[in-house]
């Protein structure tokens, strides 16, 4: 079964996300923080890892540049969930490694498709 890391602070949100991920046939690995988010990544190794980017401490945008520094998570695909919406803002998002984002509130459709096209391999990792 393929593993996704559900890096939230919102323990609502993070619920959400793990059940979703569980709809979806997934194994979802919860993390409460980008310092969580790291440490499981280096550990369980998932196939994608959906990052929140306003966390307090370590945000999602210091922890995906610092997963991207690593040899052992740096291809992992790193879809960002924020409630960002600028250009701008999104471009931080990738410009930190990220390789996609989907802006908070979506839907269940827009989540699996984003997903999908990650663990198809339709949408190829950062290297």
């Amino acid at each position: 079964m393929k593993k996704v890391l559900v890096v939230e602070d919102h323990p609502d949100m993070r619920e959400l996300l793990i059940w979703q991920m569980e709809l979806m046939g997934f194994s979802a690995i919860p993390a409460k923080h980008g310092k969580e988010g790291v440490e499981k990544a280096v550990e369980e190794k998932p196939e994608l890892i959906l990052m929140d980017i306003m966390m307090p401490g370590m945000d999602g945008r210091e922890a995906t540049r610092l997963l991207r520094s690593r040899p052992e998570t740096q291809g992992i695909p790193i879809l960002a969930a924020t409630a960002l919406f600028r250009d701008a803002d999104l471009k931080t998002c990738i410009d930190a490694g990220c390789n996609d984002y989907i802006v908070k509130p979506f839907t269940f459709q827009e989540l699996q498709g984003k997903v999908q096209e990650f663990l198809s391999g339709s949408n190829l990792p950062v290297q």
